[in-house]
């Protein structure tokens, strides 16, 4: 019995059993085709402006000055690489009638409207008389001019505009309510 045992050898059957695994995990892989996708991302440009608060109110002295509270305006944008600056105007409609009164029909002008922004242009108080980029001539005041650079095409600010209404041009402006619209707007060039 002993001489059966020598002869049979168990390297033959642990190498079949090898080589029969291996084939067996070759025959489980089986890989698909490798289909692509093209990716296409907009980032489209924009510039908003916002005002608060949405009202401005002052009180008016005959022949004096009259400052209102200010308002804080903040301007965004995500402009293109061409943008080389973005300016932000304020105008009014009308340059003979910046604020109007009903009875009896009266007017401010808009050379009696000033405004100072000390982070923009107007650094000390400037009538609205400009002819700026945005607005009706002779109505408009340019708040700030802000150079556009690769470090800022996606930035904001925020300034505070302080009004005042100067009525020592128009001295015999009777009692009234006034009312008028300042348009702020943003242009990016």
């Amino acid at each position: 019995m002993r001489s059966s045992l020598r002869r049979w050898s168990p390297i033959p059957f642990v190498a079949a059993l090898v080589l029969g695994s291996g084939s067996r995990l070759a025959m489980c892989q089986l890989n698909s085709n490798s289909p692509t996708v093209t990716l296409t991302a907009t980032l489209s440009e924009t510039l908003t402006v916002a005002a608060t608060p949405t009202t401005a109110s002052f009180t008016l002295v005959s022949g004096g000055t009259s400052n209102a509270s200010t308002v804080s305006i903040t301007t965004t944008w995500v402009l293109n690489g061409s943008r080389t600056s973005v300016v932000l105007d304020g105008y009014f409609a009308s340059a003979s009638a910046a604020l109007s009164s009903t009875a009896p029909v009266s007017n401010i002008p808009t050379s009696d409207v000033f405004g100072l922004m000390s982070t923009g242009t107007p650094t000390t108080y400037t009538a609205f008389t400009q002819t700026a980029a945005l607005g009706t001539a002779g109505t408009g005041l340019t708040l700030f001019s802000q150079s556009i650079t690769s470090s800022n095409r996606a930035a904001n600010r925020t300034d505070t505009l302080s009004l005042e209404i100067q009525l020592s041009g128009t001295p015999q402006l009777p009692a009234g309510t006034y009312t008028g619209t300042l348009t702020l707007q943003a242009q990016a060039m």
